[in-house]
Parts: C-alpha cells; structure tokens; sequence
C-alpha cells in the first residue's frame, strides 16, 4: 500500500493532546498542505487563522462553553457542564478556515482544505480533529467580537476549524458502512 493511502486510512480524530506546541515546520507544512486544496474555478476564497496563544485559546473556549449551555441541545449542554471541557481537547493549535461567502462552494473549499490539513498532520503523526462549535460562534455577539480580534475578514464565514497537537491517544477507525458504493459499468 502506498504511503498517501497509509495516511488516509490511519488518520483518526484525536481527543487528547500534548500539551507542547507543535513546531514550526511542522505548522508550516500543515498550512502548505491545506492551501494546495482544490477549490472551484480556483478561486481560494479562504483565509486561514492559526491560534497558538493560550489566553486567545481559553477565551475561544469560554465563549464555545457558555455557547453550548445556552444552545438548548441537552448533549452540547451537558459536555459544556463538564469541570475539564476544552471545545478543541486542550490541543495548542487551533486553526480556523473562513471563506467568501461570494465564492462559488466556499463551504466546500474550505472543508477541503481542512481535510488536507487533517492529513498533513497525519503524515507528520500529529492529531486532529474537526471542531464545528466554533463555525457556529462566531454567528453571536460575543463571536463576532472574536472574530475581528482574530483578524477575520469581517465578509468571510467561519466554515471550518481543527485541533491540531501531538497525540496523547490512539483512536482506532470505527467500522465502515457497508453497501454504500454502487459501480455502474
């Protein structure tokens, strides 16, 4: 099997993390791998935002918390309550995908690039994991105050975010769906 298939089929999402930082070119070769994402007619309508500062992490984190006990889905709700919540499982790195919402698929786009980030890490044995609270944050008051303070295009949408951190676990891949391919020939 060769190595980019080894990479997909190894790649899980992580839940706990290290608390070091990733380092430098590792970071640089994530952001490399999501910015060469395809996107329609090319149009790379994103702007990627990477949070490493621990007080900017704790304030996103509050804000998804109170979000959460306030969002009446008693599952969000109820992992909010919770003494040891991190929205990203404490991991050092956080990065946020926001895109044109002019763009032709912007929402596509950046999940794309997300998803090339997520294997970008895999391939350097560094964790991730999806992170969907924060897309619906910044859609508040007190997100939208966030997201000037991260430097967000104030015309773009959130529409992805991942933690990124060396691993402090292993997942193992829950089992397929089966029947779900249909191959006309």
């Amino acid at each position: 099997m060769n190595e980019t298939m080894k990479t997909i089929l190894n790649r899980r999402s992580i839940r706990a993390y290290k608390p070091e930082q990733i380092k430098e070119e590792e970071l640089q070769t994530i952001l490399e791998g999501g910015i060469y994402a395809p996107t329609a007619i090319n149009e790379q309508p994103w702007h990627i935002t990477v949070v490493q500062n621990k007080d900017l992490l704790d304030k996103i984190n509050r804000s998804c918390r109170e979000m959460m006990q306030k969002s009446g889905n008693s599952t969000f709700a109820e992992r909010a309550k919770s003494d040891s919540f991190s929205v990203f499982y404490n991991a050092p790195t956080f990065i946020i995908i926001s895109g044109d919402p002019k763009a032709i698929t912007p929402e596509i786009d950046c999940a794309l690039a997300l998803e090339n980030m997520f294997l970008a890490a895999e391939s350097l044995n560094i964790g991730s994991c999806w992170i969907h609270a924060v897309t619906q944050l910044f859609s508040t008051e007190e997100g939208k105050s966030l997201k000037q303070e991260l430097g967000i295009p104030a015309e773009y949408n959130t529409y992805s975010a991942g933690a990124f951190g060396y691993k402090a676990m292993e997942a193992t891949a829950p089992t397929r769906k089966e029947n779900i391919i249909n191959i006309i020939r």
